[in-house]
C-alpha cells in the first residue's frame, strides 16, 4: 500500500495526524507528510476519505 500526500492541496488541518499519528506527521511548513510506511491497524482509506481537501491518496 502506498500513501501519497498532495502537498499542494494539504491545508495542515492535522486531522490525519490526530487519527493516525503513527503514520502522519505535520512538517514545519504545516503540511502533512508520511513519516512511516509501516502497516498500521487503522483504516487508511477511511482516514483519507475524511481529509477535508482530499489531499491523501491511498494506492493498494
Amino acid at each position: 500500500m502506498k500513501i501519497i500526500i498532495d502537498e499542494n492541496a494539504c491545508i495542515g488541518c492535522g486531522l490525519c495526524i490526530n487519527l493516525c499519528p503513527e503514520i502522519f506527521v505535520l512538517q514545519d511548513n504545516n503540511i502533512a507528510k508520511v513519516k512511516s510506511k509501516e502497516p498500521c491497524d487503522k483504516n487508511l482509506h477511511k482516514i483519507a476519505s475524511q481529509c477535508p481537501v482530499n489531499a491523501i491518496l491511498i494506492k493498494d
